[in-house]
């Protein structure tokens, strides 16, 4: 990653715009250039499956906690889930580094935002900002190092959650329903297909969330699943008009508990 020069304290840079006071900085973002891309991209940690899904006056979203590198396990509780503000929260798939960072600097640009102009941005506003990041992140994409997130977020003007996808060229895409991304994401679609009706609770989302998560570990070999011995589960937050609120650990342990007893008995 490169460096960010300091920027000088002589020439202030007003802008609204975190990233445009970055680039004012001198700073380009990581690049794979002079690595061997993209054999150099296929090696590094992937974060896999993460997925949203919408009930009455709010929105799921959740993610697995494995990072895969090939065939191997990177690590097994990386945090794909991250809180950007009080009503809404970005899911990164694709590969990790990249996708953290390209997270991490997307809640800063909208805090930066929200300070300077005294105001807050609408979820769509937010939904444009992280499409100008992806857009401006593909020549990474086309060297293999692509970030493909999923935004959601409670819209408090409409009062229901929306959800985002967008392509690795800055496409952005408004999902109705649910929508998945990451190496398990078609499984946890298909599930999402089968469980998601109109007007979902709160409990009823986060239930088909946590069971599409499962059916993606069940048949993807990078989508990690619950690890009752590590304790390690599903990173799940909800987000409505109580703001964003990350369910705890103990209470997805309790769901899956649950499930797979219930599934013991089928058999």
């Amino acid at each position: 990653m490169n460096r960010i020069p300091p920027v000088p304290f002589a020439q202030p840079f007003d802008s609204s715009s975190f990233l445009d006071c970055l680039k004012a900085s001198g700073y380009t973002g990581p690049s794979l250039q002079g690595t061997g891309a993209p054999q150099f991209a296929e090696r590094l940690p992937h974060a896999t499956t993460v997925l949203a899904v919408r009930y009455a006056g709010g929105v799921v979203m959740a993610g697995d906690r494995q990072a895969s590198e090939g065939y191997q396990v990177s690590s097994r509780a990386i945090s794909k889930v991250i809180p950007v503000d009080r009503f809404s929260c970005v899911a990164i798939a694709g590969a990790a580094g990249p996708a953290i960072e390209m997270a991490r600097l997307f809640r800063v640009e909208i805090e930066h935002y929200e300070k300077l102009e005294g105001v807050m941005l609408t979820t769509e506003g937010k939904a444009n900002k992280l499409a100008q990041m992806v857009r401006e992140a593909l020549p990474m994409a086309m060297q293999g190092l692509v970030v493909v997130p999923l935004f959601a977020g409670y819209d408090q003007a409409r009062g229901a959650g929306r959800i985002y996808k967008y392509d690795p060229a800055g496409g952005r895409y408004e999902e109705e329903a649910y929508h998945a991304n990451g190496s398990g994401g078609l499984f946890a679609k298909n599930a999402l297909k089968m469980l998601w009706r109109e007007n979902f609770t709160r409990t009823e989302a986060i239930e088909a969330a946590l069971r599409a998560l499962y059916e993606a570990a069940d048949e993807d070999l990078g989508t990690g699943g619950p690890d009752f011995v590590r304790e390690i589960f599903p990173t799940v937050f909800t987000m409505d008009r109580e703001g964003t609120v990350e369910l705890p650990q103990d209470e997805v342990s309790r769901y899956y508990r649950t499930f797979i007893d219930a599934l013991k008995r089928k058999d």
